[in-house]
């Protein structure tokens, strides 16, 4: 049976994506990722020399900080900002510039659904473009099970609250990945066969996560080309 959305999208269908680089004067690096009508900026700054407390000063320090659309933080930007640093933790190459802080600035300007995955790619695209060294990119999607027990692909805000659950994937893009090659396997099995986070809300039996992660998996393979391709430097036209 198929599942009727609101806007007309089949249950695979990602909305529109869109990435500009470099749209903040004074950060080191910056980027806007959209997805449909969500929106968010990222900001980098760094690295500055020293680390936070409680933190490695033999590796790089991540420092994540999430700003809302309207209002202060609360518990679930908190929440957003420990699995961002996370995960960013896990694509950045940390040990290049040990005791040293790098700042990750995530501002909501929209949220119309699948608002964390759109805040991963943009700190992504925003930590290439400050020139952070990164072991590969990584792509993030939400995935959502309906009632019906039926799986679709990045939700929008209403689709999420009639949602029985969902789960955040982000999968690593090895074919960037400036590990040497025997790295890019884990366990035997090819990185992009890996997953970088994956956080689920909900009650979700396990064959429906995996079923959500075969989805994920295949339609984020259409999203690391659209950042490659948004990632890649403009040549100047003579």
């Amino acid at each position: 049976m198929e599942i009727d959305r609101l806007d007309g999208r089949t249950p695979n269908q990602l909305r529109p994506l869109a990435c500009t680089r470099n749209v903040l004067n004074r950060a080191h690096g910056s980027a806007s990722w959209c997805q449909g009508d969500t929106k968010v900026l990222a900001a980098v700054y760094g690295p500055k020399a020293g680390t936070k407390r409680n933190e490695n000063p033999e590796k790089a320090c991540i420092e994540v900080i999430w700003k809302p659309k309207t209002g202060q933080s609360g518990k679930a930007e908190r929440e957003y900002e420990m699995i961002l640093k996370r995960t960013l933790q896990s694509i950045c190459i940390l040990t290049l510039n040990p005791n040293t802080t790098t700042s990750v600035i995530i501002q909501v300007v929209n949220d119309d659904g699948a608002l964390l995955p759109c805040a991963i790619n943009a700190a992504c695209a925003a930590l290439v473009d400050a020139g952070i060294p990164l072991k590969h990119l990584s792509v993030a999607i939400c995935c959502c099970l309906a009632e019906s027990g039926y799986v679709i692909l990045d939700p929008s805000k209403l689709e999420e609250q009639k949602m029985k659950a969902f789960v955040y994937l982000v999968f690593p893009n090895s074919v960037l990945s400036n590990l040497p090659e025997g790295q890019l396997k884990v366990q035997g099995e090819p990185m992009e066969h890996g997953i970088i986070t994956s956080v689920t809300q909900g009650a979700m039996p396990v064959e429906d996560y995996l079923h959500c992660l075969e989805r994920g998996r295949a339609a984020t393979a259409k999203m690391s080309a659209f950042l490659r391709k948004s990632l890649q430097p403009k040549l100047p036209i003579d």
